[in-house]
């Protein structure tokens, strides 16, 4: 094809071609005859549509924003160390590793009455609101527990020195006072053992469930929408979530110690935690009750109703070319009156056109003979272990490098998001997460993590920008040039606020992550969408070409592919600590984002773009 018309022509293929408006027509109209009507998923749908199925990951990552930017903060305030910090970080991805998989294998075959897709993302849902919980009121919990807190010399002098928003900064036993001798707070200590434990278990419930309700969000915005939309949806759902992370951020910028609603919750961070968690509810309700999925029972039963894939496509158009009549644009009103007028003659005309008819009718609708039946029954069997592990371990040359790609990009996104707010903190501020609560570096250090939100805002406002762009960009530029230019954007933009840290290298060098959040969000999916859309993984079985194997689930892929989130966070987060170690400052973070950014470019131009 032309360069940059790789899209616009896979868009035409479909809506120009005769055979597949056909064969929607029918399999709409079939949709339209049950008592829910599933017709939706057979037509082309507007960008308002594509939102309202976009609205829960708008959810997700407000909730995302609070993790990002408050989970490392909490967890050094309560006296846990940078090493054992990023421990933390990768032991939800590493249990993720293994379970988003399957959960992608259990959805491709959910036989729910809601669909394949959203009991498995209502399931993941619950836990992730428990996880918004928990790491927030952590401390709370850990108190009825019986753990101490933190602990101040008990003073016998006079304690002015200390203000009562400094008090507040931390839950401390009535039991200790606390004071500032020449503006110098006295050794403390923590008792944060129980605190400790509700944290990191809420940050296990919420890291695992906020990346893996991802896939079944993808595989239901891919499932409701046409293959020529999939550009579309992706790009909406991008730009959905850099709304969400824009806005999630910037409520983590506000100080709402000084607000009554702040106050009433216990705090700054108690109080993002409980708002985001009240928008994801909003979020996931409007989202679950946009468009009715199609049961898996059902579509078992009426192939009508499965998706309609290259296969298909080319299947009946082979069944057309084989035909000795092929009848070009006679309505079946007029050949019904042609059959009346002659029908009692003698002669083979009329017979000839009604068989005719017959056979395009039975080929429009889709009814095939009781061998391709049970080839179609033999690919919904749900998979086996064996060939579970065989889809992640043996799979396609293509998913293999889109794997890598991704891989690379989570590691540079990962190594930038996780810690970028204690970069800042101590970097940018000067702060010291490990003073006194009420101590100045301490105060420096929250300045210095309020204002990264700020700068994170920027990132998730750069994403969505550029979600809305990257259809366009792909069709001029095409999707090669999009996917390597943009990561390496990202990493000059990472290496300049490494080498210079300060308040506006934040700013203007923030938005280069968003580049590569909205590529995250967008090129991987919309390549998956467009390899299972071309039927390009369904083989044969040696020997017995007719028989097709069990072809590769879209949720499963999806599931491997966005699975690389857990891996990449599994290398961050142990290599991490050992990095800034070596390097003895946090910008390491930052030179790492860089690099992965940059070796991701290289793998990106490896991939297989599909005429993209």
């Amino acid at each position: 094809m032309v360069a940059g018309a790789g899209i616009q022509n896979f868009h035409s293929e479909y809506r120009n071609d005769p055979v597949v408006r056909e064969l929607r027509r029918v399999r709409e109209l079939n949709a339209r005859s049950y008592a829910n009507d599933y017709s939706h998923v057979f037509r082309t749908k507007s960008r308002w549509d594509f939102v309202r199925i976009s609205f829960v990951i708008m959810g997700m990552e407000f909730v995302y924003s609070a993790e990002t930017a408050f989970v490392s903060p909490i967890l050094l305030g309560i006296g846990v160390e940078h090493q054992l910090m990023t421990l933390v970080w990768a032991i939800s991805p590493l249990i993720g590793f293994f379970l988003a998989p399957i959960l992608g294998t259990i959805s491709d075959h959910c036989r729910s009455s809601l669909g394949r897709r959203r009991p498995v993302l209502i399931g993941l849902a619950v836990t992730l609101v428990l996880g918004c919980i928990l790491v927030p009121y952590g401390e709370n919990f850990g108190h009825w527990f019986g753990d101490l807190g933190e602990i101040f010399p008990e003073v016998t002098s006079d304690d002015s020195g200390v203000t009562e928003s400094a008090r507040s900064n931390r839950t401390i036993p009535r039991a200790y006072e606390f004071y500032a001798v020449d503006n110098q707070i006295m050794e403390h200590e923590m008792h944060y053992k129980w605190a400790i434990f509700f944290t990191i278990l809420g940050t296990l419930l919420l890291d695992f469930s906020a990346d893996t309700c991802q896939t079944p969000a993808r595989a239901y915005l891919l499932d409701v929408c046409l293959p020529e939309d999939h550009g579309r949806a992706c790009a909406t759902f991008s730009i959905m979530a850099g709304i969400g992370g824009c806005v999630g951020y910037l409520l983590g910028g506000i100080n709402w110690d000084n607000t009554t609603f702040g106050e009433l919750l216990g705090g700054s961070i108690k109080t993002v935690f409980t708002i985001v968690a009240v928008i994801f509810i909003i979020c996931l309700i409007l989202t679950t009750t946009s468009f009715r999925e199609i049961p898996l029972p059902l579509m078992e039963k009426d192939e009508l109703l499965r998706p309609l894939t290259e296969s298909i496509i080319q299947k009946e158009r082979n069944k057309l070319n084989d035909k000795i009549y092929y009848i070009k644009d006679v309505s079946k009103t007029f050949a019904q009156q042609l059959q009346t007028t002659i029908d009692n003659q003698n002669g083979s005309p009329p017979q000839l056109i009604s068989n005719a008819l017959s056979e395009v009718e039975k080929g429009a609708n889709g009814h095939t003979s009781s061998d391709e039946l049970v080839n179609v029954e033999e690919e919904e069997k749900s998979t086996t272990l064996v060939d579970f592990l065989k889809s992640i371990f043996m799979m396609p040359k293509s998913i293999a490098l889109l794997c890598l790609t991704n891989l690379l990009c989570w590691m540079g996104h990962l190594s930038f998001c996780l810690y970028f707010t204690d970069f800042v903190g101590e970097e940018v501020f000067k702060g010291n997460p490990a003073a006194a609560s009420i101590s100045e570096d301490y105060q420096n250090y929250l300045h210095g993590v309020r204002y990264g939100c700020f700068g994170l805002a920027i990132y998730s406002l750069a994403c969505s920008g550029y979600s809305f762009i990257i259809e366009k960009l792909i069709k001029v530029l095409r999707a090669r040039i999009v996917y390597c230019g943009g990561l390496l954007i990202d990493a000059i933009g990472m290496y300049c606020m490494a080498i210079w840290p300060n308040k506006i290298t934040v700013f203007v060098f923030s938005g280069t992550g968003g580049i590569v959040y909205a590529l995250l969000f967008t090129m991987p999916f919309l390549l998956l969408g467009q390899y299972h859309a071309k039927g390009q993984f369904k083989s044969h079985k040696p020997g017995r070409p007719e028989v097709p194997e069990k072809k590769r689930g879209l949720a499963m892929d999806i599931a491997v592919v966005g699975g690389m989130i857990f891996v990449a966070q599994i290398i961050v987060s142990l290599g991490i600590g050992f990095v800034i170690t070596l390097l003895g400052t946090t910008a390491a973070v930052i030179y790492a984002a860089g690099t992965f950014s940059f070796l991701a470019a290289i793998a990106a131009t490896q991939v297989v773009y599909m005429d993209l």
